[in-house]
Parts: C-alpha cells; sequence; structure tokens
C-alpha cells in the first residue's frame, strides 16, 4: 500500500476536501513568515530553475494545506517511516543487504568466528561472512586463504607458500625443472620481483618461525601479504609544466610514484599477480608491458596511465583502425629522467631525453616530450590520468564524499553556469547556497567568500578533485566572511599556496560576524610550492615559488573552526576562537616548527583534536581534549619555547591515549605516552615518509613501538589513520586463520605497503 499523503487525501469524501481547503484560503495554510516570502519571491520570477521549481510546487502544497491534510500528512509519515522499518527488516535477513549491526547476528547463526562490527570503521566483515561456506569447501588451499584475507581485513592481499620456493635436491619422480638452487641474471621478472611478495627465486631454508615475522623460506610456511595503500585514481588532470617539453604528473609538481589500477580477481581459485593488487609502476615493468598498464582498456577506461595532448589521447589505433595507425611502441617509451647535477650539486636538467617519442618516468612522475631536429611545436596543453598511491579517504580526491556534502539551497557549477568560481560564489553570497566545481582543472583565482547571513558550501563534486592556484600571501589570501550566524564549509579541495584568513572585518570594514568555518576532505598543500606556469592561458599566467607559510589563519574571535579528514599545514587561530580537528594531519614540514598558534605566535586558540597527526609544536590557550593524537613535536636548540607542546591554561582540559613529548606542559594526561623517561626514545612514533605526496607520508612504520601502533582507547593506532583498524583487521585475520590453515602449516602476516 501507498502512504503518499495525495492518495490518502483523495480517499476521503469531497465535502471535506472541499472544507479544509476552504479553511487553508483563510490560514494561510502551513507557511511560517520566512517561507511566504521565499513563495512570493519564487511567483515573481519569469523563469525558474529545477530546483526553484520544485521548491516553489513544495510551498505551494504546503500553502494550500487545511488542518485535515496537515493532519494526514503527519500520518502518511509516520506510516512511511514504519514502512521503511518493515522493509528494512526484511532485509536484514540476507546478509547481502543487511543492515551493518546485523552482520555478526547472522555470522553467528553459520558458526563465523572472529567477526566484529567496529563503528566508524572503514571496512565491513560482510563480504567474510558471505564467503563462509565457499571457504569451507575450499579449506586448506592457498586460494581460500588469500580470499579470506582479503575478506576480512578488505585489503588486497597475496599468499606465498614458501615450502615451494625451497631450493632443494630433486627426487626423481617429483621433478621441478623450474625449481633452480641459483638465481637466474637474466631472468627480468624473477630480479625484478626480489623482496617482494611475489618474489620466485629460490632459497636455502631459514628455521625461524614464520609467525614472528623473522623467518620466511620453510616446509611449514605460508606467507600472507596485505596491501595497506590503495591506489586512488585522477583523471583528466592537468600536468605540471616544468618547460616546454617537461612535465610533472603531479599537478603542484612533486615527484611522485605512479600506482597501477588493482584488476580484481574473477575466481576465488586464482592467485593474485602484480596486476591484481596495488603496486608502484617500477621502470622495467612499465617498459616491458606497456599495454598492461598504458591506455584504455576494453571498456574505455584508463588502465593506468595515459597522456592528453592537445586535447587528444595519445592512445594507439585499434587494430581494425583502417589505414593502420601507430602502435604503442611508436608513442610511447619509458626513461630514467632523474635529475641532473653539476659538480655543485645544481640540477640542470634530466637524464635521458628523448628524441622520437615521449618519455614516461614512473617512478618519479615524469614525462618529456621528444627533441626533435629539427625542432617541432612543443605541447600547448598537456593533460593526465593516472594512479597514486594512500592510506586512506583524506585531503580530497576522487573517492565517494557524497555523505559530507551538508549544503542546501540554490546550486551553482562552476563552469557549466558560471565560468569562474568568484562569480558563482558571488551569485549565492546574500542567498546561500552551493558553489560546485564539477572537474578535476586548475584555478588560477584569488577568491573572495562571502556568505552574507546564510549557509554556503563551497565544493567539489562527485569523483572531482579541483585545483586553486593561490600566489604568496597576502595577495594570495582567500578572504572568508560572513553575516550574523553565517557558516561556510569548504569540501573535497586541493588548494596550492596562499592561506584561506578568516578577517575580524570585510573588505568593506565591515564587521566579519561569521559563526563557522568548516573544511572536510580538503589539503592545503602542507609544503613548499614551486613555480607554477600556465602558457596555455590567455593571457599567459606564472605563480611564483613559495616557501612554507601558515595555510589557515584565523583572525576572528567567536569562531568555530572545524577541520576533518584534511591534510593542511600550520594553522594561526586567535584566542578567542574554538579550533576542532579529527582525523586528519597538521604538518608544519619539520618537528621544530609551529604547527599551531596565535597569528604571533602566542597562545592560540582553543584546541579540540581527535584522532590526528601533528608535526610540529603546538602553542593553545586551552587543550580542551586531545584523544588518540600524535603530537610529533621538538624544540630547536635555543628554542625560546619552554616545550614543544603547551597550553597556557592546565586547569582545564584532558589528553588522553596520546603521544606527546616528554616536558610538554598540558593538563592532566590519561593512557598517554610515553609513560615514563627511560622509554621516551623507545616509543618515540615512526613514520615510513613524512614527505607529503609520498604513497605513505604519514603511515606508522613497521618499526613504531607497539604502545603507539595500539595505544589509542579502543587498543588500535594513534594518529591520522586511527579509524582504518590496522590492528583489528590483521587480529580478525589471524582468528580466522585456525579454521582454514592446513594442519602442520604456519602463517605469517606481512604488510607488502
Amino acid at each position: 500500500m501507498s502512504f503518499d499523503v495525495e492518495k490518502l487525501y483523495s480517499l476521503l469524501p469531497a465535502i471535506y476536501r472541499i472544507r479544509d481547503i476552504e479553511l487553508a484560503g483563510t490560514q494561510e495554510g502551513l507557511l511560517v513568515p520566512k517561507e511566504t516570502a521565499e513563495l512570493k519571491d519564487l511567483q515573481s520570477l519569469t523563469t525558474l530553475t529545477a530546483r526553484q521549481a520544485r521548491r516553489l510546487a513544495e510551498l505551494e502544497d504546503k500553502r494550500q494545506r487545511g488542518p485535515l491534510k496537515a493532519l494526514l500528512s503527519i500520518i502518511a509519515e509516520q506510516a512511511a517511516v514504519l514502512e521503511e522499518n518493515l522493509d528494512q527488516s526484511y532485509d536484514d535477513l540476507f546478509i547481502e543487504t543487511c543492515a551493518e549491526w546485523v552482520v555478526p547476528y547472522i555470522g553467528d547463526l553459520v558458526g563465523v568466528r572472529g567477526v566484529t562490527a567496529f563503528p566508524g570503521a572503514s571496512f565491513t566483515e560482510r563480504a567474510f561472512v558471505a564467503n563462509t561456506m565457499s571457504y569451507r569447501r575450499r579449506k586448506g588451499t592457498a586460494a581460500v586463504l588469500e580470499q579470506l584475507a582479503r575478506d576480512v581485513t578488505d585489503w588486497p592481499a597475496t599468499v606465498v607458500e614458501y615450502f615451494q620456493l625451497l631450493a632443494t635436491t630433486q627426487y626423481m619422480n617429483h621433478l621441478r625443472p623450474e625449481n633452480l638452487s641459483v638465481a637466474n641474471l637474466q631472468g627480468f621478472e624473477s630480479l625484478e620481483f626480489i623482496g617482494s611478495p611475489f618474489d620466485r627465486v629460490t632459497r636455502t631454508a631459514d628455521c625461524r618461525r614464520i609467525e614472528t615475522g623473522r623467518g620466511k623460506y620453510n616446509i611449514p610456511n605460508i606467507g600472507i601479504f596485505l596491501w595497506r595503500l590503495i591506489d586512488y585514481p585522477l583523471t583528466d588532470a592537468p600536468a605540471f609544466r616544468v618547460d616546454d617539453r617537461r612535465y610533472l604528473f603531479d599537478v603542484l609538481g612533486k615527484d611522485r610514484q605512479l600506482f597501477n589500477r588493482a584488476e580484481a580477481e574473477d575466481e576465488i581459485t586464482h592467485l593474485a599477480e602484480p596486476i591484481n593488487v596495488p603496486m608502484p609502476i617500477s621502470r622495467r615493468l612499465l617498459d616491458r608491458y606497456p599495454g598492461r598498464y598504458y591506455g584504455l582498456d576494453v571498456k574505455g577506461a584508463v588502465k593506468s596511465i595515459v597522456l592528453n595532448v592537445n586535447g587528444k589521447d595519445v592512445v594507439p589505433s585499434p587494430p581494425s583502425a583502417s589505414p593502420p595507425g601507430p602502435e604503442l611502441a611508436d608513442l610511447i617509451t619509458v626513461c630514467d629522467l632523474s635529475d641532473v647535477k653539476d659538480s655543485g650539486g645544481t640540477v640542470t636538467g634530466w637524464a635521458h631525453q628523448p628524441h622520437h617519442r615521449i618519455a614516461i618516468d614512473p617512478e618519479l612522475g615524469r614525462i618529456a616530450f621528444p627533441v626533435t631536429s629539427p625542432p617541432t611545436p612543443p605541447p600547448k596543453s598537456v593533460r593526465v590520468s593516472y594512479r597514486y598511491g594512500f592510506s586512506a579517504e583524506m585531503g580530497g580526491g576522487e573517492y565517494e564524499r557524497l555523505e559530507t556534502f551538508i549544503g542546501e539551497g540554490q546550486l551553482v557549477k562552476v563552469p557549466d553556469e558560471k565560468k569562474t568560481i568568484q562569480l558563482a560564489l558571488d551569485q549565492i553570497a546574500v542567498s546561500g547556497g552551493i558553489v560546485e566545481i564539477r572537474n578535476n582543472d586548475r584555478f588560477f583565482e584569488t577568491v573572495k567568500i562571502s556568505a552574507g547571513s546564510s549557509k554556503l558550501e563551497f565544493r567539489a563534486a562527485r569523483q572531482q578533485r579541483p585545483v586553486i592556484i593561490l600566489p604568496k600571501p597576502p595577495s594570495g589570501d582567500v578572504l572568508i566572511t560572513g553575516g550574523e550566524e553565517a557558516e561556510v564549509t569548504i569540501n573535497g579541495l586541493l588548494i596550492g599556496g596562499g592561506r584561506l584568513r578568516v578577517p575580524k572585518v570585510d573588505s568593506l570594514g565591515n564587521p566579519n560576524k561569521l559563526r563557522r568555518l568548516r573544511l572536510r576532505h580538503c589539503t592545503l598543500a602542507p609544503d613548499s610550492i614551486a613555480e607554477i606556469s600556465a602558457p596555455d592561458l590567455s593571457p599567459p599566467l606564472a605563480i611564483a615559488a613559495q616557501g612554507l607559510e601558515p595555510r589557515l589563519l584565523v583572525e576572528l574571535p567567536d569562531l568555530i573552526v572545524e577541520i576533518d579528514s584534511c591534510i593542511l599545514g600550520p594553522i594561526r587561530a586567535v584566542a578567542g576562537a574554538e579550533v576542532h580537528i579529527s582525523n586528519s594531519i597538521v604538518d608544519a614540514s619539520a618537528s621544530s616548527e609551529i604547527a599551531f598558534a596565535d597569528p604571533s605566535d602566542d597562545a592560540g586558540a582553543p584546541l579540540r583534536i581527535e584522532n590526528s597527526t601533528i608535526i610540529g609544536k603546538v602553542f593553545t590557550e586551552t587543550m580542551k581534549l586531545a584523544s588518540n593524537t600524535i603530537f610529533f613535536s621538538d624544540l630547536k636548540a635555543g628554542d625560546t619555547w619552554s616545550a614543544a607542546v603547551r597550553a597556557e591554561r592546565l586547569q582545564e582540559g584532558c589528553v588522553r591515549f596520546s603521544f606527546v613529548p616528554p616536558g610538554s606542559q598540558l593538563p592532566r594526561l590519561h593512557r598517554c605516552q610515553p609513560a615514563n623517561a627511560a622509554d621516551a626514545a623507545r616509543v618515540r612514533p615512526v613514520f615510513t615518509s613524512l614527505r607529503y605526496g609520498d604513497a605513505a607520508y604519514c603511515q606508522l612504520s613497521r618499526a613504531c613501538a607497539v604502545e603507539i601502533t595500539h595505544g589509542a582507547d579502543d587498543q588500535v593506532e594513534m594518529g591520522a589513520f586511527h579509524n582504518l583498524y590496522q590492528p583489528r583487521r590483521e587480529e580478525n585475520l589471524r582468528a580466522a586463520l585456525d579454521e582454514y590453515l592446513r594442519f602442520g602449516l604456519e602463517a605469517g602476516i606481512f604488510y607488502a605497503s
């Protein structure tokens, strides 16, 4: 049965409906004064957008509702809630459609052990429960262990049977001619994968236990490798121009390792190969198998890398083309494009500049166009599609962010409806609404955001990551202002250079009354910025190189700043404001630089910080709460600060389950590390990389102390990647292995990335 209010209303006798409409006309329906004014404004418009037309119909319907229809609308609303609940109860009977909280209960029905739900985690045990019966039919095989590892951890996995790789004397009834006791120095792939999960060079026996992670090559040993880094796509983005014939894949001009697109396996019996996991693409692999990584697949999707030059994809012609076009080998070559330096260490160029084809260096993320004789015109525009590696959905990207969108009201699309960001922002400055960028382009605009007295959201569209390039402050300041109770949300943008600034007064000298600023899934590049040129624009444009600057400057008291799932450089916020940081990285580029303070380097705004990593010194008026956070901070030699992490008020606030450097001046500590001075050196966090742009940026190293990797309040890791629940994934896998591992074998779990 449908519980639509119009259908229920039509079932009433006509006499009651007529009387109800008459009453609605005398009472102006259910409209409040604000809605009445909005209705009049919409009725006065000659042309309406689709959104405005829908809103007009809603207000007209609400205006015509009498007491009886209003009552029926409430009944219909509650009946719809009940209907939805009944539908969900039916869906909860099946593992494919059930709610997340139901998964452990269905798992209990089929006897699954070790299934735990983690609220807020980025992974689920749904696949583990769904595939349990197929596991049991194939238990004891390498294929089922690999599938089990993928389903339990939600990471790509590879299983290696090390007894197959032992250098042993051949038994005449079981010959293994491929099992050589010496490495083949002419074998390209066997040498390329040495030290990786795909290493097939035989070894002598190692009697240490694999379960402890020390020994590998022995008869009872099985190795399970997990790939923590995920390959994220970036599609049709502008390349960084070094000069007329040299470009970088990274839009901000950083050397960036390219990753392959992990292809899903069709059958459970198939063991993962390099193409099935998110691996860095080496020069040798791309050179030997260019068609595997470069170009478009049969569905027209990017495999791993594609160049677009002057508006046309550089891809080989299909075999059916007539006349036959160029092949891939005629278009692309692979080179080591490392820096060439003079005797003084100054970079003078790149090595191995090509002469006939476009050269790609996947390990450095570099592109070189051929230097021909006679010279050909350089490319006017170069765009790239590629994959990069990172640990989590943070800092913006082409991952799904729909649930983080909060804007409402008029939607203005850039560049579909307005060519520039500023024109779009100006259109909704008074009424509020949404400005949405719908491509991956660069925008050389120093915009001003004014929210009037409303809510304004400035965001990237779904599956997009646009870039805003700003000059050096103060000319590169993005001024954010608003009226009484105004709110501004910025979502999904990468901002290179410049800074976001919330001043006390707007450009006209009027007081800034902005109430709240939200940053979600944004990157305010936390590093120095190379000179960026855009000769394809009219007129041509160049943004000078910039050193490290504060990326967020808050001068307005009484402002609440919320930062979630972001990567950003240093923050300066006045003591009258309040800053909330969660699931984010604040990087001052060095542990002895200032990451958070007042604009004058005095005590900054009161701070609440959860599940985050701070690289640099912190000075706050009040540390209201710090939880599951790593403060990677140090004092310089001769530093004027009394402590690397300081709070001016020590009588209020709490710091719990966090790493704070010894000597920090903070309110009461609860279960923080190091527990005592003797442990300070041992439990200091160790990171795989602290260079922004690296795939393993801010990832905790496997050498990190257990007090850090299991030191949060729920016994998982501290820091920005807390919600990955990495220790819990590994524990779940170890618990599940007992049922599916063949008797007499031992398994070791290793992180391949």
